[in-house]
């Protein structure tokens, strides 16, 4: 089932999509989050730079990642564009082995337990925003991922119970100023102001029944201008949902309206296929039977 949020006269009112006809739906896709009038204010802010709204308003976010590939060819895309000799250096390791640079590869970390980021959950925007590159950054990407909202509480869960407790899936969208963000990386404190300034999500989401049975086998699209870019598909994660918000909620009380994120889907964000964003920009995310967002890319 498909849901949305809409502002009325009387509040914010969330919608289900039936028959054709958006009707009001009692159940939040994450539950009811936040006070009622900073919810208002909110949703308020978000309209007078965008005609839609969050679907929901997360409590918190993690961002897993769950992508080996995308780690891979994130890396070697870093080092094209902002380490270029070095890059020279591993492409002829490359060639002759004919495997990945072993720099490229995710920590040993990555195959033991699900690793993630704690991001910001505030500064969440919908599709239709202007978006504008930070003032200390000139590298503006994206991220497309899959974005689930938790609907009941998790404590120490299996991955079973985690899975259960899944509300609904939206398109997520990781902004990323990527040339300050490995610096922060290699601080050990991961990333901060690479991150933070920005993320977005569609303006629907689908419930849990209609995306689980089909969650490794989701497809989309990047479109920069019109023009497709790059394919992504949801096949080939580490761990499963279930298992990433079990290992989450591991001596950690979640609760509903938190929003965990897959990490980028390969082929998903501009630092792999080498398609950067710039002033003038029409970015447009697409994932099939769950949403997408769009957004001009603005100077400052």
């Amino acid at each position: 089932m498909k849901l949305r949020r809409v502002r009325t006269d009387r509040g914010l009112e969330t919608q289900c999509l039936r028959d054709g006809q958006w009707l009001p739906y009692p159940e939040p896709p994450g539950g009811e989050t936040f006070g009622r009038e900073w919810q208002l204010a909110a949703a308020d802010r978000h309209l007078a730079a965008s005609d839609l709204l969050l679907p929901f308003q997360p409590v918190s976010f993690r961002d897993f990642m769950l992508y080996e590939q995308h780690t891979i060819d994130a890396s070697r895309g870093l080092l094209r564009r902002f380490h270029p000799g070095q890059y020279r250096v591993a492409a002829a390791v490359e060639r002759v082995t004919g495997r990945p640079f072993p720099l490229f590869r995710p920590k040993p970390l990555f195959h033991r337990k699900p690793m993630y980021y704690l991001g910001n959950h505030l500064t969440f925007v919908p599709s239709g925003t202007p978006i504008a590159c930070p003032p200390y950054s000139s590298a503006l990407d994206y991220e497309l991922e899959i974005g689930f909202v938790l609907a009941e509480p998790l404590l120490d869960a299996t991955p079973a119970e985690a899975a259960s407790a899944i509300g609904a899936f939206v398109l997520l969208n990781d902004f990323s100023a990527r040339d300050v963000q490995r610096a922060e990386m290699a601080s050990g404190f991961g990333p901060q102001k690479s991150k933070h300034f920005a993320s977005s999500m569609s303006a629907t989401a689908v419930t849990a029944d209609e995306v689980l049975p089909r969650i490794d086998a989701l497809t989309g699209s990047v479109a920069i201008n019109g023009t497709v870019v790059s394919a992504v598909s949801s096949a080939g994660m580490r761990w499963s949902l279930g298992e990433v918000l079990a290992h989450a909620s591991s001596g950690e009380q979640l609760l509903p309206g938190e929003l965990f994120g897959t990490g980028t889907l390969p082929g998903g964000s501009g630092m792999e296929t080498g398609h950067w964003l710039r002033p003038g920009d029409t970015l447009t995310l697409t994932l099939d039977g769950v949403g997408e967002v769009e957004h001009t890319v603005v100077g400052r």
